[in-house]
């Protein structure tokens, strides 16, 4: 079955300090806390999500999966009718498979895909379509690290090669917009759909319904929201009518 047949509202679990966060902006020590990460899962779980986007903001930063503990505790919480993917602190090909043959659908890499194309197609190799390729885009350039890093990349052109190597597909973050409950931009998030054929799945930004309504006209196959389910802008519910 290929990923996202119908356009999907994806709950993000953010991980950082075992806790359940949401950052603005990217920026490091701008999370706020919602509590136990298993149980915000358990909760979109049972709002009917038919997918789960878990990170460990701890890995994204150090490059080490801090929260692999909490990270494992949600993947054996959900069942298999539902995917699960995975980033942060996702830097080997190691890294990535034992996740992959734990029961975890996607692998969201990176830096580590910046820094080594080549782990996509070597992944890709053993686990076809698993490795989704997170674009993170700071005014317009692709950064890495936490978002601390520019790379001068082009997130459109980026997109497209990393399909050439196998990607199955790609996550789209604006980061200038993420956690600011401040409205997306569409048309970054249109340029990076029109250069490759594989689902794009957006994220930053979502403020209201009208925010997703908007991001499923731009073609992208799927949306991440965090913050604006966290604060109850809108329910996963509302948002999954939409």
């Amino acid at each position: 079955m290929s990923q996202f047949p119908t356009f999907e509202v994806i709950p993000a679990v953010d991980v950082q300090d075992g806790e359940a966060v949401q950052l603005v902006a990217g920026e490091r020590d701008s999370g706020k806390r919602y509590g136990d990460p298993v149980a915000a899962a358990e909760r979109w779980l049972d709002e009917g999500a038919e997918t789960l986007h878990l990170v460990d903001l701890d890995g994204a930063f150090e490059g080490d999966r801090e929260n692999a503990d909490a990270i494992e505790a949600i993947v054996d919480a959900t069942g298999e009718d539902v995917d699960v993917q995975v980033g942060g602190g996702i830097r080997t090909v190691e890294d990535a498979t034992s996740l992959l043959d734990a029961g975890v659908d996607r692998v969201i890499l990176g830096t580590a895909a910046v820094e080594n194309p080549e782990i996509v197609e070597e992944i890709s190799e053993t686990h076809p379509g698993s490795v989704m390729v997170s674009l993170d885009a700071k005014e317009g350039e692709v950064v890495v690290s936490g978002w601390t890093e520019g790379t001068g990349l082009d997130p459109a052109e980026a997109a497209a090669r990393y399909e050439e190597l196998g990607a199955g597909s790609v996550l789209f973050t604006n980061v200038d917009v993420e956690g600011q409950l401040s409205g997306i931009d569409r048309e970054a998030v249109e340029r990076v759909v029109d250069a490759v054929e594989i689902p794009v799945v957006a994220s930053g930004g979502v403020t209201d319904l009208a925010d997703v309504g908007e991001l499923r006209e731009s073609g992208a196959a799927a949306v991440v929201v965090g913050t604006a389910l966290y604060e109850g802008r809108f329910s996963l519910a509302e948002a999954m009518e939409v």
